[in-house]
Protein backbone atom coordinates (compact mmCIF):
# COMPACT_ATOMS: atom_id res chain seq x y z
CA UNK A 1 0.00 0.00 0.00
CA UNK A 2 2.79 2.28 1.07
CA UNK A 3 4.92 1.85 -2.18
CA UNK A 4 2.17 1.82 -4.70
CA UNK A 5 0.69 4.88 -2.55
CA UNK A 6 4.30 6.25 -2.91
CA UNK A 7 4.29 6.06 -6.28
CA UNK A 8 0.62 7.15 -7.44
CA UNK A 9 1.39 10.48 -4.77
CA UNK A 10 4.88 11.28 -6.46
CA UNK A 11 3.57 11.46 -10.49
CA UNK A 12 0.33 12.97 -9.27
CA UNK A 13 1.75 15.70 -7.13
CA UNK A 14 4.59 16.17 -9.71
CA UNK A 15 2.10 16.64 -12.27
CA UNK A 16 -0.39 18.66 -10.21
CA UNK A 17 2.04 21.20 -9.09
CA UNK A 18 3.49 20.98 -12.81
CA UNK A 19 0.24 22.11 -13.77
CA UNK A 20 -0.53 25.11 -11.40
CA UNK A 21 3.07 26.19 -12.25
CA UNK A 22 2.08 27.03 -15.54
CA UNK A 23 -0.60 29.61 -15.12
CA UNK A 24 2.45 32.28 -13.96
CA UNK A 25 3.77 32.19 -17.65
CA UNK A 26 0.71 31.49 -19.57
CA UNK A 27 -1.37 34.60 -17.17
CA UNK A 28 1.53 36.94 -17.74
CA UNK A 29 1.33 36.04 -21.26
CA UNK A 30 -2.32 36.95 -21.70
CA UNK A 31 -2.32 39.70 -20.42
CA UNK A 32 -5.53 42.13 -19.87
CA UNK A 33 -7.62 39.32 -21.17
CA UNK A 34 -6.26 36.42 -18.41
CA UNK A 35 -9.62 36.39 -16.58
CA UNK A 36 -11.93 35.72 -19.79
CA UNK A 37 -9.30 33.62 -20.98
CA UNK A 38 -8.98 31.46 -17.44
CA UNK A 39 -12.98 31.19 -17.18
CA UNK A 40 -13.12 29.89 -20.95
CA UNK A 41 -10.75 27.54 -20.23
CA UNK A 42 -12.18 26.76 -17.20
CA UNK A 43 -15.67 26.13 -18.87
CA UNK A 44 -13.89 24.02 -21.37
CA UNK A 45 -11.98 22.02 -18.94
CA UNK A 46 -14.83 21.19 -16.95
CA UNK A 47 -16.55 20.04 -19.87
CA UNK A 48 -13.92 17.65 -21.03
CA UNK A 49 -13.27 16.07 -17.46
CA UNK A 50 -17.09 14.96 -18.06
CA UNK A 51 -16.54 13.38 -21.17
CA UNK A 52 -13.13 11.58 -20.46
CA UNK A 53 -14.97 9.47 -17.55
CA UNK A 54 -17.69 8.57 -19.62
CA UNK A 55 -15.61 7.99 -22.59
CA UNK A 56 -13.65 5.59 -20.20
CA UNK A 57 -16.37 4.34 -19.05
CA UNK A 58 -14.74 3.43 -15.67
CA UNK A 59 -12.85 0.78 -17.34
CA UNK A 60 -9.42 1.68 -15.90
CA UNK A 61 -10.58 1.16 -12.47
CA UNK A 62 -12.51 -2.12 -13.22
CA UNK A 63 -9.59 -3.53 -15.44
CA UNK A 64 -7.19 -3.09 -12.26
CA UNK A 65 -10.04 -4.16 -10.56
CA UNK A 66 -10.48 -7.58 -12.89
CA UNK A 67 -7.24 -8.26 -13.18
CA UNK A 68 -6.50 -8.16 -9.27
CA UNK A 69 -9.00 -10.36 -8.98
CA UNK A 70 -8.12 -13.13 -11.33
CA UNK A 71 -4.53 -12.71 -10.12
CA UNK A 72 -5.25 -13.46 -6.99
CA UNK A 73 -6.97 -16.70 -8.10
CA UNK A 74 -4.07 -17.32 -10.18
CA UNK A 75 -6.40 -16.74 -13.98
CA UNK A 76 -3.49 -14.66 -15.15
CA UNK A 77 -4.65 -15.69 -18.77
CA UNK A 78 -8.08 -14.84 -17.96
CA UNK A 79 -7.61 -11.49 -17.13
CA UNK A 80 -5.25 -10.77 -20.42
CA UNK A 81 -8.00 -11.82 -22.33
CA UNK A 82 -10.64 -9.29 -20.34
CA UNK A 83 -7.36 -7.00 -20.76
CA UNK A 84 -7.33 -7.07 -24.44
CA UNK A 85 -10.87 -7.71 -24.79
CA UNK A 86 -11.25 -4.09 -23.05
CA UNK A 87 -8.80 -2.83 -25.05
CA UNK A 88 -11.05 -2.93 -28.62
CA UNK A 89 -13.92 -1.50 -26.43
CA UNK A 90 -12.09 1.82 -25.35
CA UNK A 91 -10.95 2.28 -28.77
CA UNK A 92 -14.34 2.34 -30.10
CA UNK A 93 -15.18 4.12 -27.09
CA UNK A 94 -12.90 7.48 -27.78
CA UNK A 95 -14.02 7.43 -31.59
CA UNK A 96 -17.68 7.91 -30.99
CA UNK A 97 -17.02 10.11 -27.50
CA UNK A 98 -14.56 12.11 -29.67
CA UNK A 99 -16.96 12.85 -32.06
CA UNK A 100 -19.99 13.39 -30.41
CA UNK A 101 -17.99 15.75 -28.23
CA UNK A 102 -16.54 17.26 -31.48
CA UNK A 103 -19.82 17.82 -33.30
CA UNK A 104 -21.81 18.34 -30.72
CA UNK A 105 -19.80 21.25 -29.03
CA UNK A 106 -22.64 23.82 -29.69
CA UNK A 107 -24.85 21.96 -27.86
CA UNK A 108 -22.43 21.54 -24.86
CA UNK A 109 -21.34 25.41 -25.04
CA UNK A 110 -25.16 26.06 -24.43
CA UNK A 111 -26.04 23.12 -21.75
CA UNK A 112 -22.67 24.05 -19.68
CA UNK A 113 -21.15 27.00 -20.78
CA UNK A 114 -24.35 29.82 -20.43
CA UNK A 115 -24.75 29.79 -24.64
CA UNK A 116 -20.48 31.02 -24.63
CA UNK A 117 -19.93 30.78 -28.57
CA UNK A 118 -16.58 31.23 -27.17
CA UNK A 119 -16.24 28.13 -26.15
CA UNK A 120 -17.25 25.86 -28.86
CA UNK A 121 -13.63 25.81 -30.42
CA UNK A 122 -11.99 25.42 -27.33
CA UNK A 123 -14.55 21.97 -26.44
CA UNK A 124 -13.60 20.94 -30.46
CA UNK A 125 -9.94 21.32 -29.76
CA UNK A 126 -10.27 18.97 -26.11
CA UNK A 127 -12.53 16.21 -28.71
CA UNK A 128 -9.37 15.29 -30.31
CA UNK A 129 -7.65 14.12 -26.86
CA UNK A 130 -10.60 12.03 -25.95
CA UNK A 131 -9.93 10.03 -29.30
CA UNK A 132 -6.78 8.63 -27.51
CA UNK A 133 -7.11 8.68 -23.73
CA UNK A 134 -9.03 6.07 -23.55
CA UNK A 135 -6.51 3.78 -24.78
CA UNK A 136 -4.28 5.39 -22.35
CA UNK A 137 -6.21 4.65 -19.34
CA UNK A 138 -6.86 1.14 -19.64
CA UNK A 139 -3.27 0.62 -20.23
CA UNK A 140 -2.80 2.53 -16.87
CA UNK A 141 -5.64 0.06 -15.75
CA UNK A 142 -3.56 -3.13 -16.85
CA UNK A 143 -0.35 -1.73 -15.19
CA UNK A 144 -2.46 -1.09 -11.71
CA UNK A 145 -4.19 -4.28 -11.63
CA UNK A 146 -0.55 -5.64 -11.18
CA UNK A 147 0.05 -3.36 -8.35
CA UNK A 148 2.66 -1.77 -10.14
CA UNK A 149 2.26 1.69 -9.97
CA UNK A 150 5.30 3.19 -11.52
CA UNK A 151 4.61 3.04 -15.21
CA UNK A 152 1.24 5.40 -14.45
CA UNK A 153 2.85 7.39 -12.11
CA UNK A 154 5.89 8.12 -14.71
CA UNK A 155 3.32 8.28 -17.59
CA UNK A 156 1.70 10.93 -15.58
CA UNK A 157 4.43 13.16 -14.93
CA UNK A 158 5.63 12.60 -18.67
CA UNK A 159 2.16 13.75 -19.97
CA UNK A 160 2.12 16.46 -18.05
CA UNK A 161 5.42 17.73 -18.56
CA UNK A 162 4.62 18.05 -22.78
CA UNK A 163 1.10 19.44 -22.20
CA UNK A 164 2.76 22.35 -20.63
CA UNK A 165 5.84 22.63 -22.88
CA UNK A 166 3.14 22.61 -25.61
CA UNK A 167 0.64 24.84 -24.34
CA UNK A 168 3.18 27.49 -23.22
CA UNK A 169 4.90 27.28 -26.20
CA UNK A 170 1.63 27.92 -28.10
CA UNK A 171 0.58 30.60 -26.26
CA UNK A 172 3.76 32.55 -26.21
CA UNK A 173 3.85 32.26 -30.32
CA UNK A 174 -0.14 33.70 -30.14
CA UNK A 175 -0.19 36.46 -28.00
CA UNK A 176 3.30 37.87 -27.90
CA UNK A 177 5.39 37.14 -31.03
CA UNK A 178 2.17 37.09 -33.35
CA UNK A 179 -0.05 39.58 -30.80
CA UNK A 180 -3.12 37.06 -31.64
CA UNK A 181 -6.66 36.65 -30.05
CA UNK A 182 -6.60 34.97 -26.65
CA UNK A 183 -9.45 32.71 -27.56
CA UNK A 184 -6.86 31.33 -30.08
CA UNK A 185 -4.38 30.59 -27.23
CA UNK A 186 -6.60 29.23 -25.33
CA UNK A 187 -7.61 26.73 -28.31
CA UNK A 188 -4.24 25.69 -28.17
CA UNK A 189 -3.68 25.54 -24.72
CA UNK A 190 -6.34 22.94 -24.69
CA UNK A 191 -5.62 20.95 -27.28
CA UNK A 192 -2.19 20.52 -25.19
CA UNK A 193 -4.13 17.68 -23.51
CA UNK A 194 -3.83 15.69 -26.43
CA UNK A 195 0.16 16.11 -26.76
CA UNK A 196 0.47 14.89 -23.53
CA UNK A 197 -1.64 11.76 -23.91
CA UNK A 198 0.03 10.66 -26.57
CA UNK A 199 3.50 11.21 -24.73
CA UNK A 200 1.92 8.89 -22.29
CA UNK A 201 0.70 6.36 -24.37
CA UNK A 202 4.72 5.99 -25.38
CA UNK A 203 5.77 5.46 -21.78
CA UNK A 204 3.02 3.36 -21.33
CA UNK A 205 4.04 0.70 -24.43
CA UNK A 206 7.85 0.94 -23.58
CA UNK A 207 6.74 -0.32 -19.96
CA UNK A 208 4.43 -3.13 -20.95
CA UNK A 209 7.39 -4.15 -23.53
CA UNK A 210 9.75 -4.44 -20.88
CA UNK A 211 6.64 -6.49 -18.29
CA UNK A 212 5.76 -8.56 -21.60
CA UNK A 213 8.21 -11.50 -20.70
CA UNK A 214 7.05 -12.12 -17.09
CA UNK A 215 3.51 -11.28 -18.04
CA UNK A 216 3.66 -14.45 -20.13
CA UNK A 217 5.55 -16.65 -17.38
CA UNK A 218 2.86 -15.99 -15.35
CA UNK A 219 0.21 -16.47 -17.90
CA UNK A 220 1.92 -19.85 -18.48
CA UNK A 221 2.64 -20.95 -14.98
CA UNK A 222 -0.98 -19.78 -13.90
CA UNK A 223 -3.94 -21.70 -14.26
CA UNK A 224 -5.10 -23.34 -17.45
CA UNK A 225 -7.65 -21.05 -18.83
CA UNK A 226 -11.11 -22.73 -18.78
CA UNK A 227 -13.33 -22.90 -21.49
CA UNK A 228 -15.93 -20.80 -20.23
CA UNK A 229 -18.02 -18.60 -22.45
CA UNK A 230 -17.27 -15.49 -20.66
CA UNK A 231 -19.35 -12.49 -21.56
CA UNK A 232 -16.56 -9.87 -20.98
CA UNK A 233 -18.43 -7.09 -22.26
CA UNK A 234 -20.91 -7.61 -19.59
CA UNK A 235 -18.16 -7.85 -17.18
CA UNK A 236 -16.61 -4.77 -17.92
CA UNK A 237 -19.24 -2.62 -17.93
CA UNK A 238 -20.92 -4.25 -14.73
CA UNK A 239 -18.07 -3.27 -13.02
CA UNK A 240 -17.13 0.00 -14.96
CA UNK A 241 -20.53 1.89 -14.69
CA UNK A 242 -19.94 2.76 -10.81
CA UNK A 243 -16.29 3.90 -11.50
CA UNK A 244 -18.25 6.34 -13.74
CA UNK A 245 -20.49 7.77 -11.33
CA UNK A 246 -18.17 8.04 -8.92
CA UNK A 247 -14.94 8.79 -10.60
CA UNK A 248 -17.02 11.54 -11.91
CA UNK A 249 -18.52 13.04 -8.89
CA UNK A 250 -16.44 16.19 -8.07
CA UNK A 251 -16.84 16.62 -11.73
CA UNK A 252 -20.79 16.64 -11.42
CA UNK A 253 -20.30 19.11 -8.65
CA UNK A 254 -18.35 21.34 -10.67
CA UNK A 255 -20.70 21.58 -13.62
CA UNK A 256 -23.20 21.61 -11.37
CA UNK A 257 -21.71 24.66 -10.16
CA UNK A 258 -20.49 25.81 -13.81
CA UNK A 259 -24.17 25.45 -15.26
CA UNK A 260 -26.00 27.49 -12.43
CA UNK A 261 -23.20 30.09 -10.70
CA UNK A 262 -24.68 33.19 -12.41
CA UNK A 263 -28.02 32.88 -12.98
CA UNK A 264 -28.58 31.84 -9.05
CA UNK A 265 -25.62 34.99 -7.95
CA UNK A 266 -28.20 36.86 -10.51
CA UNK A 267 -30.84 36.40 -8.10
CA UNK A 268 -29.14 37.79 -4.79
CA UNK A 269 -26.85 40.43 -6.05
CA UNK A 270 -26.24 42.87 -9.22
CA UNK A 271 -23.29 41.75 -11.07
CA UNK A 272 -22.04 41.63 -15.14
CA UNK A 273 -21.20 38.37 -16.60
CA UNK A 274 -17.66 39.51 -16.32
CA UNK A 275 -17.69 39.77 -12.97
CA UNK A 276 -19.43 36.84 -12.22
CA UNK A 277 -17.67 34.77 -14.95
CA UNK A 278 -14.26 36.40 -12.24
CA UNK A 279 -16.26 34.80 -9.22
CA UNK A 280 -16.60 31.66 -11.16
CA UNK A 281 -12.52 31.60 -11.62
CA UNK A 282 -11.64 32.21 -8.32
CA UNK A 283 -13.68 29.16 -6.64
CA UNK A 284 -14.16 27.24 -9.74
CA UNK A 285 -10.85 27.26 -11.83
CA UNK A 286 -8.20 29.36 -9.40
CA UNK A 287 -8.49 27.94 -5.96
CA UNK A 288 -10.22 24.11 -7.42
CA UNK A 289 -6.86 23.87 -9.31
CA UNK A 290 -4.18 24.46 -6.24
CA UNK A 291 -6.57 22.77 -3.73
CA UNK A 292 -6.54 19.41 -6.47
CA UNK A 293 -2.57 18.66 -5.88
CA UNK A 294 -3.74 17.41 -2.62
CA UNK A 295 -7.18 15.79 -3.64
CA UNK A 296 -4.51 13.89 -5.81
CA UNK A 297 -2.96 12.43 -2.69
CA UNK A 298 -6.00 11.06 -1.76
CA UNK A 299 -6.99 9.59 -5.28
CA UNK A 300 -2.97 8.11 -5.53
CA UNK A 301 -4.39 6.11 -2.13
CA UNK A 302 -7.62 4.74 -3.80
CA UNK A 303 -6.21 3.95 -7.05
CA UNK A 304 -3.35 1.56 -4.75
CA UNK A 305 -6.43 0.33 -2.57
CA UNK A 306 -8.65 -1.03 -5.17
CA UNK A 307 -6.33 -3.68 -6.50
CA UNK A 308 -4.88 -4.70 -2.91
CA UNK A 309 -9.18 -4.77 -1.50
CA UNK A 310 -9.88 -6.66 -4.38
CA UNK A 311 -7.33 -9.14 -4.22
CA UNK A 312 -8.45 -9.51 -0.48
CA UNK A 313 -11.94 -9.86 -1.21
CA UNK A 314 -11.36 -12.72 -3.81
CA UNK A 315 -9.43 -14.77 -1.25
CA UNK A 316 -12.17 -14.08 0.78
CA UNK A 317 -9.87 -12.98 4.29
CA UNK A 318 -12.74 -10.32 6.19
CA UNK A 319 -9.82 -9.95 8.68
CA UNK A 320 -7.63 -8.55 6.04
CA UNK A 321 -10.15 -6.99 4.55
CA UNK A 322 -10.92 -4.89 8.06
CA UNK A 323 -7.24 -4.14 8.78
CA UNK A 324 -6.81 -3.37 5.17
CA UNK A 325 -9.04 -0.54 5.51
CA UNK A 326 -8.44 0.60 8.91
CA UNK A 327 -4.65 1.03 6.99
CA UNK A 328 -6.06 2.91 4.17
CA UNK A 329 -7.82 5.22 6.07
CA UNK A 330 -4.98 6.30 8.83
CA UNK A 331 -3.00 7.05 5.88
CA UNK A 332 -5.72 9.19 4.15
CA UNK A 333 -6.03 11.16 7.85
CA UNK A 334 -1.65 11.25 8.14
CA UNK A 335 -1.50 13.05 4.89
CA UNK A 336 -4.56 14.72 3.79
CA UNK A 337 -5.21 16.89 7.42
CA UNK A 338 -1.93 18.31 7.74
CA UNK A 339 -1.31 19.07 4.24
CA UNK A 340 -4.73 20.68 3.70
CA UNK A 341 -4.48 22.79 7.35
CA UNK A 342 -0.84 23.11 5.65
CA UNK A 343 -2.61 25.14 2.49
CA UNK A 344 -4.76 27.23 4.50
CA UNK A 345 -1.68 28.20 6.34
CA UNK A 346 0.38 29.18 3.51
CA UNK A 347 -3.00 30.60 1.25
CA UNK A 348 -1.53 33.94 1.08
CA UNK A 349 1.67 33.56 -0.34
CA UNK A 350 0.57 30.84 -2.62
CA UNK A 351 -2.33 32.54 -4.51
CA UNK A 352 -0.08 35.76 -4.74
CA UNK A 353 2.70 33.23 -6.28
CA UNK A 354 0.33 31.88 -9.01
CA UNK A 355 -2.41 34.34 -9.40
CA UNK A 356 -0.80 37.86 -7.78
CA UNK A 357 -2.39 39.44 -4.34
CA UNK A 358 -6.25 39.10 -4.30
CA UNK A 359 -8.26 39.01 -0.78
CA UNK A 360 -11.52 37.09 -2.43
CA UNK A 361 -9.38 34.88 -3.74
CA UNK A 362 -7.14 34.27 -0.60
CA UNK A 363 -10.50 33.84 1.55
CA UNK A 364 -11.90 31.33 -1.42
CA UNK A 365 -8.63 29.46 -0.95
CA UNK A 366 -8.65 28.89 2.59
CA UNK A 367 -12.60 27.65 2.70
CA UNK A 368 -11.27 24.99 -0.78
CA UNK A 369 -8.60 24.15 1.26
CA UNK A 370 -11.04 22.69 4.31
CA UNK A 371 -13.68 21.31 2.44
CA UNK A 372 -10.49 19.28 0.56
CA UNK A 373 -10.49 16.68 3.29
CA UNK A 374 -13.91 15.76 2.34
CA UNK A 375 -13.30 16.06 -1.68
CA UNK A 376 -10.70 13.62 -0.83
CA UNK A 377 -12.60 11.41 1.74
CA UNK A 378 -15.19 10.78 -0.56
CA UNK A 379 -12.22 9.41 -3.22
CA UNK A 380 -11.52 6.84 -1.04
CA UNK A 381 -14.52 6.15 0.75
CA UNK A 382 -16.06 5.11 -2.62
CA UNK A 383 -13.01 3.28 -4.08
CA UNK A 384 -12.87 0.99 -0.94
CA UNK A 385 -16.70 0.35 -1.52
CA UNK A 386 -16.14 -0.69 -5.45
CA UNK A 387 -13.48 -2.67 -4.36
CA UNK A 388 -15.15 -4.66 -2.27
CA UNK A 389 -17.97 -4.95 -4.39
CA UNK A 390 -20.84 -2.97 -2.81
CA UNK A 391 -21.35 -0.71 -6.34
CA UNK A 392 -24.98 0.17 -5.59
CA UNK A 393 -24.26 1.18 -2.22
CA UNK A 394 -21.37 3.58 -3.02
CA UNK A 395 -23.86 5.29 -6.23
CA UNK A 396 -26.97 5.59 -4.01
CA UNK A 397 -25.38 7.19 -0.92
CA UNK A 398 -23.29 9.67 -3.83
CA UNK A 399 -27.49 10.43 -5.76
CA UNK A 400 -27.97 11.22 -1.85
CA UNK A 401 -25.26 13.74 -1.61
CA UNK A 402 -25.47 14.93 -5.20
CA UNK A 403 -29.55 16.00 -4.21
CA UNK A 404 -27.77 17.38 -0.61
CA UNK A 405 -25.96 20.31 -2.84
CA UNK A 406 -28.75 20.89 -5.03
CA UNK A 407 -30.94 21.74 -2.52
CA UNK A 408 -28.81 23.58 -0.75
CA UNK A 409 -27.37 25.97 -3.56
CA UNK A 410 -30.02 28.56 -3.45
CA UNK A 411 -30.30 29.17 0.25
CA UNK A 412 -26.28 28.84 0.42
CA UNK A 413 -25.70 31.63 -2.29
CA UNK A 414 -28.51 33.85 -0.68
CA UNK A 415 -27.12 33.64 2.52
CA UNK A 416 -23.09 33.45 1.11
CA UNK A 417 -22.71 34.75 -2.27
CA UNK A 418 -19.87 33.99 -4.18
CA UNK A 419 -18.90 31.17 -1.27
CA UNK A 420 -22.30 29.57 -1.92
CA UNK A 421 -21.24 26.69 -3.97
CA UNK A 422 -18.79 25.71 -1.40
CA UNK A 423 -20.95 25.63 1.47
CA UNK A 424 -23.28 23.08 -0.71
CA UNK A 425 -20.47 21.26 -1.82
CA UNK A 426 -19.26 20.93 2.14
CA UNK A 427 -22.70 20.00 2.68
CA UNK A 428 -23.53 17.75 -0.02
CA UNK A 429 -20.02 15.72 0.71
CA UNK A 430 -20.10 15.38 4.43
CA UNK A 431 -23.45 13.74 3.77
CA UNK A 432 -22.00 11.41 0.99
CA UNK A 433 -19.39 10.60 3.46
CA UNK A 434 -20.52 9.96 6.88
CA UNK A 435 -23.20 7.14 4.87
CA UNK A 436 -20.62 5.76 3.53
CA UNK A 437 -18.31 5.19 6.10
CA UNK A 438 -21.50 4.46 8.77
CA UNK A 439 -22.30 1.57 6.26
CA UNK A 440 -18.28 0.61 5.68
CA UNK A 441 -18.30 0.22 9.37
CA UNK A 442 -21.43 -2.21 9.40
CA UNK A 443 -19.69 -4.81 6.52
CA UNK A 444 -16.59 -4.42 7.92
CA UNK A 445 -16.27 -3.68 11.44
CA UNK A 446 -12.76 -2.11 11.20
CA UNK A 447 -11.05 -0.95 14.19
CA UNK A 448 -12.58 2.80 15.10
CA UNK A 449 -10.86 3.11 18.73
CA UNK A 450 -7.84 2.73 17.10
CA UNK A 451 -8.46 5.10 13.77
CA UNK A 452 -9.98 7.68 16.64
CA UNK A 453 -6.96 8.07 18.75
CA UNK A 454 -4.23 7.91 15.59
CA UNK A 455 -6.75 10.68 13.81
CA UNK A 456 -7.14 12.96 17.40
CA UNK A 457 -2.85 12.66 17.05
CA UNK A 458 -2.81 13.39 13.62
CA UNK A 459 -5.36 16.84 13.99
CA UNK A 460 -3.70 17.54 17.46
CA UNK A 461 0.28 17.98 15.89
CA UNK A 462 -1.23 19.32 12.54
CA UNK A 463 -3.11 22.49 14.53
CA UNK A 464 0.23 22.73 16.25
CA UNK A 465 1.92 23.22 12.78
CA UNK A 466 -1.35 25.16 11.48
CA UNK A 467 -0.78 27.85 14.36
CA UNK A 468 2.84 27.79 14.07
CA UNK A 469 2.98 29.07 10.66
CA UNK A 470 -0.20 31.24 10.81
CA UNK A 471 1.83 33.26 13.13
CA UNK A 472 5.19 33.62 11.47
CA UNK A 473 2.78 34.19 7.68
CA UNK A 474 1.15 37.40 9.87
CA UNK A 475 4.54 38.82 11.45
CA UNK A 476 6.45 38.58 7.80
CA UNK A 477 3.59 40.14 6.08
CA UNK A 478 2.55 42.51 8.31
CA UNK A 479 6.31 44.14 7.63
CA UNK A 480 7.29 43.46 4.22
CA UNK A 481 3.45 44.13 2.68
CA UNK A 482 1.78 41.42 0.54
CA UNK A 483 2.06 42.07 -2.87
CA UNK A 484 5.65 41.71 -4.09
CA UNK A 485 5.64 38.16 -5.75
CA UNK A 486 8.86 36.89 -5.97
CA UNK A 487 8.84 37.44 -2.12
CA UNK A 488 5.84 35.47 -1.89
CA UNK A 489 7.57 32.70 -4.06
CA UNK A 490 10.23 32.66 -0.75
CA UNK A 491 7.64 32.99 1.32
CA UNK A 492 5.87 30.04 0.61
CA UNK A 493 9.04 28.13 0.49
CA UNK A 494 10.28 29.02 4.14
CA UNK A 495 7.05 28.20 5.90
CA UNK A 496 6.15 25.23 3.82
CA UNK A 497 9.67 23.96 5.27
CA UNK A 498 9.02 25.15 8.58
CA UNK A 499 5.34 23.46 8.70
CA UNK A 500 6.86 19.96 6.87
CA UNK A 501 9.14 20.02 9.40
CA UNK A 502 7.52 20.48 12.41
CA UNK A 503 4.98 18.04 11.39
CA UNK A 504 7.22 15.59 10.92
CA UNK A 505 9.20 16.26 14.22
CA UNK A 506 5.73 15.60 16.05
CA UNK A 507 4.72 12.55 14.40
CA UNK A 508 7.97 11.04 14.59
CA UNK A 509 9.29 11.84 18.09
CA UNK A 510 5.69 10.60 18.84
CA UNK A 511 6.30 7.21 17.34
CA UNK A 512 2.66 8.01 15.71
CA UNK A 513 4.47 7.96 12.01
CA UNK A 514 5.72 4.03 13.12
CA UNK A 515 2.17 2.98 14.21
CA UNK A 516 0.70 4.28 10.48
CA UNK A 517 3.46 3.61 8.11
CA UNK A 518 5.53 0.91 9.68
CA UNK A 519 8.39 0.08 11.38
CA UNK A 520 10.66 1.40 8.55
CA UNK A 521 9.87 4.38 9.76
CA UNK A 522 12.56 3.84 12.39
CA UNK A 523 15.41 4.21 9.86
CA UNK A 524 14.10 7.91 9.33
CA UNK A 525 14.51 8.54 13.18
CA UNK A 526 17.73 7.35 13.03
CA UNK A 527 18.33 9.22 9.81
CA UNK A 528 17.41 12.64 11.55
CA UNK A 529 18.73 11.51 15.10
CA UNK A 530 15.26 12.02 16.30
CA UNK A 531 15.37 9.56 19.45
Amino acid sequence: MLKGSAWMTAGSIFSRILGAIYIIPWMAWMGAAYPQANALYAKGYNIYSLFIIISTAGIPGAISKQISHYNALDEYSTGNKLFKHGLKIMAGMGIAFAALMYFGAPLMATLFADGDPRSIPVIKSLAIAVLIIPILSILRGYMQGYSDMAPSAISQFIEQIARVIYMLGATYVIMKLNNGSYISAVVQSTFAAFIGAAFAIGILLFAFAKKLPKLRELSRNGKAPEQLNKNFTREIFEQAVPFIILDAGITFFNLFDQSTFNQFMRMFVKATNDQLDNYYSLFGFQANKLIMIIVSLSAAMAVTAIPILSGLYSKGVKKDIEGQISNTLELFFFIMIPASLGMYAVSQPLWTTFYRYDELGILMLQFSSVISILLGFFTVLSAILQALYNNKLAIKYFIYGFIAKVLAQIPMIGLFHEFGPLVATSIGMGVVCWLMTRKLHQIYPFDTNRISRRISGIIMFSLVMFAIVILVNWIVFHFVGNSDRVLSVIILIVEAGLGGSIYGYLVLKTQLADKILGSKVERIRRLVNIK
